[in-house]
This record gives C-alpha cells, sequence and structure tokens, in this order.
C-alpha cells in the first residue's frame, strides 16, 4: 500500500481512530487551500456501472497485459493503475466519465491480477517499483502511446509517480493519491514508533513462511479485511467485493504479492536488470509534469500533503477528499474523474 513513512503518520497518535471510524462517505473535495468543503453526500452502496464493456489482450513487454479500454480511439490517452488489494473495478464509475469527454481510458490489470500472465514460465515472479512501472512503458508502447496522463492510488499511484519520474517524456499529466510513494530502500530499513509499526502487519506477516500460507490460502478474506481496515466508511457489498476477488486467482498473484512487500524490507531480491532504475529513486527524484495529489482520510494527519509537496516542481494542486478512504477512486469517483480531467488540460 502507500510508503512507510508516509503511513507512519497517519498511524503515530491515531490508529485506533482511523481503523474504527464511522459508516459515512463523501465525493466533495476540500481543495487546498479552498475554503469549508459542502455538505458530504452518503455514497451509495453500488456503482452505477457493473462492467466494462470492452476488455482486451495484448503482449506487452514480458507480460501479456489484460486491459479495459473505453473512449474513442483518437482521444488523449489516460491509464488508470490500480493497486492492492484491488483491480480494474475501482474504476468502474471513473472511466465511463473519462470516455464521455473524449479521452481515450486505458485501465491494465497489473502484474499479478486478472488475465494479465506472464509471457515465459521463466520469466522472474518479481513487483518492485520499477519494474511495474515499466510495465506501464510496455503497454505504452505496445498500444503505440507516446504520451498519456498517469493516474492511480496504491500501488497505481506508485506506479504512475515512478513512470512520471523516470521516463516524464512519455507523462502528459499525473494523478496520485497520496502524493510521492516512490520507495527508498535506506529509509525504509529504518524503524518508525511503535504506533506506526502497528500498521504494517500485514508486511510482517508476509515475511513470514506462516504468512505465505496464510494469504494463499485466504487470500480472499484477508484482503477483504484490508478493504475494510483501509476505508472504514465505505460500505462496498458483496457483489463489488466479489467483482474485484475474482483478480486474485491469478496463478502469479501471491508470490508478486508477497516478492513487493519482502523487497521494500530487502528481504527478497529485485531483478537486478533493475538495479539502474532503483538508484535513480533512491535518490528522490523531483515531479515535472503537471500533477494533482489527492489525499483521504486514509492519510491521516499527512493529509495536508506538505510532506512531499517540494518532490512536485511543475504546475501543482493538492485536495483533499474528507470522508474517503483509501480505494478513492471506487469511493469518490466523481472527485477523482475531476482531478484526472482538471489536470489533463494544464
Amino acid at each position: 500500500m502507500i510508503s512507510r513513512r508516509t503511513f507512519s503518520r497517519v498511524f503515530a497518535g491515531s490508529a485506533a481512530t482511523l481503523w474504527a471510524a464511522g459508516c459515512a462517505s463523501t465525493e466533495t473535495p476540500t481543495q487546498t487551500p479552498a475554503g469549508a468543503p459542502a455538505p458530504p453526500p452518503v455514497a451509495p452502496p453500488e456503482p452505477e456501472h457493473t462492467s466494462f464493456e470492452s476488455v482486451k489482450q495484448i503482449d506487452a513487454g514480458e507480460l501479456s497485459v489484460g486491459y479495459a479500454e473505453a473512449g474513442p480511439a483518437t482521444g488523449v490517452p489516460v491509464i488508470l493503475l490500480h493497486g492492492w488489494p484491488y483491480d480494474v473495478h475501482s474504476y468502474l464509475d471513473v472511466a465511463p466519465r473519462l470516455a464521455a469527454a473524449g479521452y481515450r481510458v486505458i485501465v491494465p490489470y497489473l502484474r499479478g491480477y486478472g488475465p494479465t500472465r506472464f509471457r515465459s514460465e521463466a520469466a522472474f515472479r518479481g513487483a518492485q517499483q520499477a519494474v511495474v512501472a515499466a510495465d506501464t512503458i510496455a503497454l505504452m508502447d505496445a498500444l503505440k502511446i507516446d504520451k498519456a496522463v498517469l493516474a492511480g492510488y496504491d500501488w497505481g499511484a506508485r506506479t504512475a509517480v515512478v513512470t512520471a519520474a523516470l521516463w516524464p517524456e512519455r507523462c502528459r499529466a499525473l494523478v496520485s493519491v497520496s502524493g510521492y510513494l516512490v520507495v527508498n530502500l535506506d529509509t525504509n530499513s529504518q524503524p518508525l514508533p511503535p504506533s506506526a509499526e502497528l500498521g504494517w502487519w500485514y508486511q510482517y506477516y508476509f515475511a513470514t513462511e506462516r504468512g505465505v500460507l496464510g494469504y494463499t490460502r485466504n487470500r480472499y478474506e484477508f484482503n477483504k479485511l484490508i478493504w475494510k481496515l483501509a476505508s472504514p466508511k465505505w460500505n462496498f457489498t458483496e457483489e463489488t467485493y466479489r467483482r474485484t476477488s475474482a483478480s486474485f486467482d491469478n496463478p502469479d498473484h501471491v508470490a508478486l504479492v508477497i516478492h513487493n512487500y519482502r523487497w521494500r524490507l530487502r528481504l527478497a531480491p529485485g531483478d537486478p536488470r533493475y538495479d539502474d532504475l532503483e538508484r535513480r529513486l533512491a535518490a528522490g527524484p523531483a515531479i515535472g509534469v503537471p500533477t494533482i495529489t489527492v489525499a483521504s482520510d486514509f492519510d491521516g494527519a499527512a493529509k495536508d500533503g506538505m510532506a512531499y509537496r517540494s518532490k512536485f516542481t511543475g504546475p501543482y494542486e493538492h485536495r483533499v477528499l474528507d470522508g474517503i478512504g483509501h480505494n478513492v477512486p471506487q469511493e469518490a469517483p466523481e472527485a477523482f474523474s475531476r482531478a484526472v480531467l482538471d489536470v489533463a488540460t494544464r
């Protein structure tokens, strides 16, 4: 999920409040430094849409990528990236809004999810940050997309930010939930206060063989728990969860999730082909493309965005969504769509 340093600000002194919050939801953003937000509406229990009209498959790099597509083929491309433990269904109500505005919307299943598969059984099953970003560039190449607006949350936000940092010439603009999520392994190796470490229980669980076995056997129950903890005010239905949980049947899902979190703690090696890119990321490169960052209740005390403001050197805006959890595009599709539409015209 989000970086340990960002997440530490959420949990320090407020862990119990975050996880045990109430049940209302809102889609009305409080923009920084705008005035008071409008009264929050209650989010509907089900999305407006329950499926994508078009789901395709394409060979891209070392993957065969499954992806949903909407909007005119001639529109400005927008790539929407999901996180863990979610999938493309987070964008069921975002993609139609962007398509209606004339954008070509691409929503890929990340490696280890849904129909996305490795093209070779011999491929290294890794999911470090540079690799997943390289997947995005490979997909753009396969689709003959020169530049795209990138938007995401959780792993998807990290992937969008990393892509914009390493390949700014391929990124028109950026929307990132929780801001600058680039992992620095040295920083990540340092302990946090106990209240902050509490939030990383699942990473420590994944560091054990018991955790691997537990996630293998119980990934559906496990991931539903993460949904509830990360979005305590989102009253998702069983049907909403079922649509996404089918993606966890991917044969490489467990291996890639475990690698991602073990790699962050230096408990698993990365793919040496990406060592140079990871060294560049460890330096904390700035993002110069037009950017809107989005924060929610999940970001706790860090929701003002000041911790990462200096990392964005181009046209920039920060928005706060009160009453919304971690899965911002699915919980607040109107606000997320508006951020994409606004940044795409800057």
